[in-house]
């Protein structure tokens, strides 16, 4: 499991130079709250306002990211101000909270930005509960944040602007529908009663922790969009949690919250967060639980019994997550998964036409920023397949449909990335037959997205049996094997090739 994220492909180094501006984004925001002459609270405070930033602001362009980002100060400071004022009234706090959540969860439907926004407003309530903000600090935090978010954007913006020279980001499709037909309305109720599950619940385990348990069932719910996505998540985040746990006994409880080891520590797991995050949710969760011990060491609160307690408030929030995705309202798979394999496919020909491009002469087309493109789209994929290859799940046949277009597409995408290693190479000469070859691959692509087209544009794509020694037309034939292959799971039931999950 853990060699999966080494292995990972990472065209552009994207995930490591994301993880690498991340810690120097958040160090540098926590240096310059330590330099203003902010506590330790509001530090840590600004620390999360600035990973937050850097985490949850996707929009497609730069432009948008930067807006996105002015706007979090604009919805998270009356968060924090209403959970300070709530804090000594505990109904009207938990009614607050559970209001929060809903709203932050129906955002999703204004794309990247709501989502971002309605993240950061949780989380602003949520961390009044974790340092047990009161009003009297309200000035200090509000300028320890507007501090780190600035500190945070100077780099993404500024210092290391590195998505200036890509495509725009794989957005997810906007949501269809109207009222309860809509998934983001149907999963801000969900979010919502298994929030409420999760608050009555975790204030029975502790009076002081409970919002751990609110905090595991809304971030399981964050970036799914159906019941088998949610709950493969809730069990992925259990997991990290274990392991977290059993990795912060080892190392945090021994260190007895010193400064300088945590604060390394603390930078080595912010890495993690953002190295990992787009291809294993459970390490993810790892390098999270880990964080979370080394900053209650930090704040001189660590003990083994404070472990145990966060785990168990994460299986009750995993719980409220389960039973409202299965009991309220649930979402199916099948429409999601459908809509992200076609446009990975989309993008698997784009991706062979620059490459293609390239190698006759282009000097502006680039296969890069598409196969970066194409590694945000499969992730989106394997995501949405995930409840059906889980070992758990009790569908054999659509679990081995499910795997085989997996591997199908991965064939895809490393055939992609070898035609685009060629396209680099400026010695890499022409062959006539590229041209050929990508036309098939469009009609391969088109036969499997396009309805009423499959059986002629499947004749049209054939194969050729016959040996091919350039490299580029090697890559570019095994790309169309991978697309016939792909025919046979992806056409075997209607209206979904996975319906029913």
């Amino acid at each position: 499991m853990l060699k999966r994220v080494f292995v990972a492909p990472d065209p552009g180094w994207l995930r490591l130079r994301s993880a690498v501006r991340a810690v120097l984004g958040i160090a540098l925001a926590v240096a310059a709250c330590g330099l203003a002459g902010h506590s330790l609270v509001a530090a840590v405070t600004g620390g999360l306002a600035a990973l937050l930033a850097l985490f949850t602001v996707t929009d497609a362009t730069v432009r948008g990211q930067a807006v996105t980002t002015l706007l979090l100060p604009a919805v998270g400071f009356p968060v924090l101000a209403l959970a300070a004022g709530l804090h000594d009234l505990p109904p009207a706090r938990d009614a607050a909270f559970l209001a929060v959540m809903g709203l932050g969860v129906y955002a999703r439907r204004w794309g990247p930005r709501g989502h971002a926004l309605g993240v950061f407003a949780f989380m602003m309530f949520f961390a009044t509960q974790f340092l047990h903000t009161v009003p009297g600090q309200l000035v200090e935090l509000y300028g320890a944040v507007a501090l780190s978010i600035a500190m945070s954007s100077a780099v993404r913006f500024g210092l290391w602007c590195y998505e200036r020279k890509l495509p725009p980001a794989a957005a997810p499709a906007p949501p269809s529908g109207t009222g309860l037909a809509r998934t983001t309305t149907r999963q801000a109720i969900q979010a919502t009663l298994g929030g409420g599950f999760a608050l009555l619940a975790g204030q029975v385990l502790s009076d002081q922790r409970w919002y751990w348990a609110v905090g595991a069932t809304w971030w399981i719910f964050v970036n799914t969009a159906s019941r088998g996505e949610t709950l493969v998540r809730g069990f992925r985040r259990v997991l990290g949690t274990v392991l977290g746990i059993a990795a912060g006994t080892v190392v945090a409880i021994p260190l007895h919250g010193a400064a300088v080891p945590s604060v390394a520590l603390i930078a080595l797991c912010v890495f993690g967060i953002f190295y990992t995050a787009p291809v294993s949710y459970t390490w993810m969760m790892f390098a999270v639980t880990v964080m979370a011990g080394l900053l209650y060491g930090l704040l001189g609160v660590l003990t083994p019994d404070l472990l145990a307690l966060r785990l168990t408030e994460t299986g009750v929030g995993a719980l409220g997550a389960a039973l409202a995705v299965l009991l309220v309202l649930p979402v199916t798979t099948h429409a999601t998964t459908d809509a992200w394999i076609e446009r990975a496919l989309r993008c698997v020909h784009a991706c062979a036409t620059e490459a293609a491009a390239r190698l006759a002469g282009s000097r502006t087309a680039d296969p890069t920023p598409r196969i970066a493109e194409l590694e945000l789209l499969l992730g989106r994929v394997r995501l949405s397949l995930a409840p059906l290859v889980h070992p758990l799940s009790p569908l054999r046949g659509r679990k081995e449909k499910a795997r085989r277009v997996l591997a199908l597409l991965d064939d895809c995408a490393r055939e992609v990335r070898g035609l685009a290693s060629i396209a680099a190479d400026p010695e890499a000469s022409h062959d006539d037959r590229l041209a050929a070859a990508c036309w098939r691959v469009e009609a391969a692509v088109e036969a499997l997205t396009t309805p009423g087209r499959s059986r002629a544009a499947a004749e049209t794509g054939a194969v050729p049996e016959y040996a091919v020694p350039e490299p580029a037309l090697a890559h570019l034939h095994g790309l169309e094997r991978a697309l016939s292959d792909l025919a046979a799971p992806l056409r075997s039931t209607r209206p979904s090739p996975l319906a029913g999950a």
